[in-house]
């Protein structure tokens, strides 16, 4: 691939061709190596352990078996975090433009094996290509942007003002010391590499458990530090069920720090149970019910591609895809018949197949979700699209089921419970006031879109919503597709927790603690 090949979630560039061969041949070794038994590393030595591993299949096809994972137990928790204890006093006193270095060449290296780790991706999570590759990129974009916000801030270092003649003032940033990152399957490398690098970045350790569904792709990331020369113990994966591994670990007494993504009810438990003997620091990303408004003004190709882009992309487990819509009645119908025809045309299957744009979802427990709620849908109002599992070949190995469209009404649930499945609600408004007012009326404030033409909606739109990461207009997708350094994904109200967010210029700084250090300088 050229030098200028560069893909992100919502945009392509370079030779597509050469894309997809290099991604053929990442695939077939990645199915070659699949099905093999995996240790996690605590202070860089692998462990086994007599529990019942962890199985890793595809949700494409469940006979696929991607790896079988050693199972870390609560002593495992104790052993990993007194590990990286020990690991982080040598790795904070590094000078911070070595372990700079170090990230950066975690960075290289990403990049260098990123079809690899895409094809890992879209077989784990069922991610199309191009999501995967996305996934891949955004994690080595991550880690040089939080390697950037400290070299930009020297370190973290700041000389102050004088009181008196003879003192000299200074500002410096500290690590905490250990953190706990907990990550999700949906984007299992972008979201893994983010978290962990801004904490290493600030001169932390980490010690890191990946979602039960991405254990392989975890331990790429594991490899990938370990290969740029992360110090052993500043960086431990431990793979595990929540309920032996993932409680003790946010619990563990000795662990300074929490980053985690996840949904509200978990980060929410996280919250309140952090801070015991004082107040730690807990940054959490949530969920979302993320809106796109449709008014009367707007480009309905534009709104009807980017609805359709973010609604179905990854199967709606984004936590900021688009699961529900406001469209103004006057526009309504015609808008629906253009989102529907999108709809159906996309190609659904084996997402890690060229072109393939709708894959499974993750698991039988996502399936589940979505038959609840599509049967709802059905009560309430019209599916005026799916509803149901798809079946036949390929449908019938995984988790597939059918994109949906429902017009309810705006009193139905689905338009305010996150439901990370395939089910878009559509309602209709009479007006900008009731779309914001219902847009708003929701526990969550992650992403929202609006799509119009009159310049004061937008302006109106961008004031009065309540949510982090707002778009107007964008055809690529209406509500998703944030990258680092460009759009800062904070979540507001129950979807984050400092509200100051990953991808943004505030976020380095949140991993570490201030201090003021004094200095009296007696005259000779």
């Amino acid at each position: 691939m050229t030098a200028t090949t560069k893909f992100t979630y919502t945009s392509a560039s370079g030779d597509l061709a050469e894309f997809h061969r290099l991604f053929d041949e990442a695939l077939s070794r990645v199915r070659a190596a699949a099905g093999g038994r995996h240790p996690f590393y605590i202070d860089g030595e692998a462990v086994e352990t007599r529990l019942e591993p962890l199985v890793d299949r595809s949700p494409i096809d469940t006979g696929l078996i991607l790896g079988r994972f050693a199972a870390a137990r609560r002593e495992d928790v104790d052993r990993a975090v007194a590990s990286a204890h020990r690991a982080q006093v040598g790795w904070a006193r590094l000078p911070w433009r070595d372990r700079l270095t170090t990230l950066r060449r975690a960075a290289g290296l990403i990049r260098e094996r990123k079809y690899d780790l895409a094809a890992v991706m879209s077989l784990e999570v069922g991610k199309s290509r191009l999501e995967a590759m996305g996934d891949a990129e955004e994690s080595a974009d991550l880690i040089d942007y939080y390697c950037q916000q400290v070299e930009d801030a020297d370190g973290f270092v700041r000389p102050m003002g004088r009181i008196t003649p003879v003192e000299r003032n200074t500002d410096v940033l500290r690590p905490y010391g250990v953190f706990a990152c907990i990550a999700p399957f949906n984007f299992p490398l972008a979201l893994s590499a983010g978290m962990s690098s801004a904490a290493l970045a600030a001169g932390n350790a980490v010690v890191y458990k990946p979602a039960e569904d991405t254990p392989w792709t975890g331990l790429r990331l594991y490899q990938v530090y370990r290969d740029a020369g992360l110090p052993a113990g500043v960086f431990n994966l431990l793979v595990g069920h929540r309920e032996e591994i993932g409680d003790p670990l946010w619990q563990h007494p000795a662990v300074d720090g929490v980053v985690f993504t996840g949904s509200k009810a978990v980060g929410m438990r996280i919250h309140a149970g952090l801070g015991t003997r004082w107040i730690k620091p807990c940054l959490l990303e949530l969920g979302g019910k993320n809106a796109a408004i449709v008014m009367p003004s707007a480009d309905l190709d534009a709104a009807a591609e980017g609805v359709m882009r973010s609604a179905f992309s990854l199967q709606n487990q984004k936590c900021s895809a688009t699961s529900r819509v406001y469209v103004h009645r006057a526009v309504a119908e015609s808008f629906v018949d253009r989102l529907l025809e999108r709809t159906r045309a996309m190609r659904m299957g084996d997402p890690s197949e060229r072109d393939v744009f709708f894959g499974p979802v993750i698991n039988e427990r996502a399936v589940e979700r979505y038959e609840r709620a599509a049967a709802q849908a059905r009560a309430e109002g019209t599916v005026l699209l799916g509803g149901a599992r798809l079946t036949g070949g390929i449908f019938d190995r995984g988790h597939y089921v059918a994109p949906t469209v429902a017009r309810l009404p705006l009193t139905s649930s689905l338009f305010r419970d996150e439901l990370f499945v395939p089910i878009l609600a559509v309602g209709e408004v009479d007006s900008l006031d009731q779309a914001l007012a219902e847009t708003n009326a929701v526990e969550y404030g992650l992403t929202a879109g609006i799509f119009s033409g009159d310049r004061r909606e937008v302006e109106r739109f961008f004031d009065e919503i309540e949510a982090g990461v707002c778009y107007a207009n964008k055809r690529t997708g209406a509500t998703t597709g944030a990258w680092p350094g460009a759009q800062p994904f904070c979540g507001w109200k129950g979807s984050g927790s400092t509200g100051k967010g990953g991808c943004g210029p505030y976020y380095v700084a949140q991993f570490m603690r201030e201090q003021s250090r004094t200095i009296i300088e007696e005259p000779q």
